[in-house]
């Protein structure tokens, strides 16, 4: 069985992995894991409250199959977790380690953009990151981008990031692609 660490923020936008945690847990039976900063309790943009099943600092690449960091504002402050370690674990080991949206400055901060291809919400809006040198890597783009085990995706792009996170788990195919075009169905050109 598949294992993945959701890190949760207080803050955390509600929206940017619930297409994952939902399809991971019911569709393919993986086992979800909620972490947050300290184990604490957190709230999510929209006001649900999620009780963490480990605290950030107790994560270990060896016990999971992906690192999955969900956006929200508090990871353009002075109170973003520092995940460093963590993140350099799940690389070492050749993990998954995906970020959506203001998460992905995580993933700055740790250096992991630094050599792989990645989007975010903007290039100006993980620019000027310390530890981050991988501007002549980054892809304008609405979808999530995959280079090799490292996911990267603007906060518009929960379905494509879900996706990418599949393929890389080795989860492909006819199903997902139908997944991602049925999810995205409203990103599609109008039919006259």
């Amino acid at each position: 069985m598949k294992r993945l660490a959701i890190v949760l923020t207080e803050g955390f936008a509600d929206w940017e992995v619930a297409p994952l945690t939902a399809s991971a847990r019911t569709h393919f039976g993986f086992d979800v894991v909620t972490a947050t900063p300290d184990g604490a309790e957190v709230r999510s943009m929209g006001g649900m409250r999620v009780a963490a099943d480990i605290a950030t600092e107790h994560l270990h690449a060896n016990a999971f199959d992906a690192l999955i960091l969900c956006g929200g504002t508090v990871w353009e402050t002075e109170k973003a977790p520092d995940l460093n370690g963590v993140i350099d674990d799940f690389i070492s080991r050749d993990k998954v380690v995906a970020a959506i949206c203001g998460a992905t400055l995580a993933l700055a901060r740790a250096g992991a953009l630094n050599r792989a291809a990645h989007t975010s919400n903007a290039a100006d809006f993980i620019a000027d990151v310390p530890g981050y040198s991988g501007k002549a890597r980054y892809k304008d783009s609405p979808y999530a981008i995959r280079d090799g085990k490292v996911i990267t995706a603007a906060g518009s792009a929960p379905v494509t990031f879900a996706a990418e996170v599949y393929r890389a788990l080795g989860h492909g195919g006819d199903e997902l692609d139908q997944y991602v075009l049925m999810f995205g169905a409203e990103h599609q050109p109008k039919a006259i």
